[in-house]
């Protein structure tokens, strides 16, 4: 419980600091950089904290590092294109509002993080066994895909504004939250073995970042996005009918 209280402390004073940070500059160049870069913290923070040093829990810590550098990169290189973020226009000149986007993206890094934080609390944790190597299988899996897919779609839009239909977008509408789902749900696996009782609790990480990418600020508010944008044309209908909205399945005929 400590290191779980811990987490939450320690991700609200990240996110703290990247707010001061961006409403007094009125940027948005900071903001997806702080979503990885609080994993990345708690991942650190957490292992030295504890002193956690098993194979199951470095493996785990790392796990997360990997994720998050990938992630952060990805998305700092972004803004740094296209320079705003359309999300905050209505929230950079409303601190209260904009602090409070702050303080749900804290208590939404915490909440996933709640495996990894219960794992390397553990003073002696599980030996790397058939649930380490499957949650690896997994992570890797949704590494991949993640990485990929984002590639994809960064490389199309340096050619066309339209949708993105080759490579993994061709058999997902959403491969990279595809990706995302996988990754969390691999790293639970590495505390599985260490579970009983109420601790299966933690569960509540995977199944919340799941939850939220398919029913409140993932899925859904791309969708919206994409509708307003190309409903009228009938080639992303035809896309949309054929297309699986997660999962990547050969296209429907």
């Amino acid at each position: 419980m400590t290191s779980i209280l811990a987490s939450f402390a320690i991700s609200l004073a990240v996110n703290a600091a990247f707010f001061a940070v961006a409403a007094a500059r009125k940027t948005d160049v900071v903001t997806d950089l702080s979503y990885s870069l609080s994993f990345a913290v708690l991942a650190i923070g957490l292992l030295l904290l504890d002193g956690a040093y098993s194979a199951a829990q470095l493996l785990a810590a790392v796990a997360v590092l990997v994720w998050a550098v990938r992630l952060g990169a990805y998305l700092f290189g972004r803004i740094l294109r296209v320079k705003v973020d359309h999300r905050f226009d209505d929230m950079r000149e409303r601190p209260l509002r904009f602090a409070r986007f702050w303080f749900l993206q804290a208590i939404t890094v915490a909440i996933v993080m709640l495996p990894v934080s219960y794992l390397l609390s553990r003073a002696k944790a599980p030996a790397l066994g058939a649930w380490a190597i499957a949650g690896g299988a997994v992570w890797l899996a949704g590494l991949a895909v993640e990485w990929l897919s984002d590639a994809q779609k960064s490389a199309s839009k340096k050619t066309s504004e339209r949708f993105v239909t080759n490579g993994l977008w061709r058999y997902s509408r959403h491969p990279n939250y595809f990706g995302e789902m996988l990754v969390w749900w691999g790293i639970f696996a590495f505390a599985v073995p260490f579970l009983h009782g109420l601790a299966f609790l933690v569960a509540a990480g995977p199944a919340f970042i799941t939850l939220l990418l398919l029913f409140v600020s993932g899925i859904p508010m791309l969708e919206r996005s994409a509708e307003a944008r190309f409903g009228n044309d009938p080639a992303y209908s035809e896309y949309k009918r054929r297309t699986s909205i997660l999962v990547p399945l050969p296209p429907r005929r």
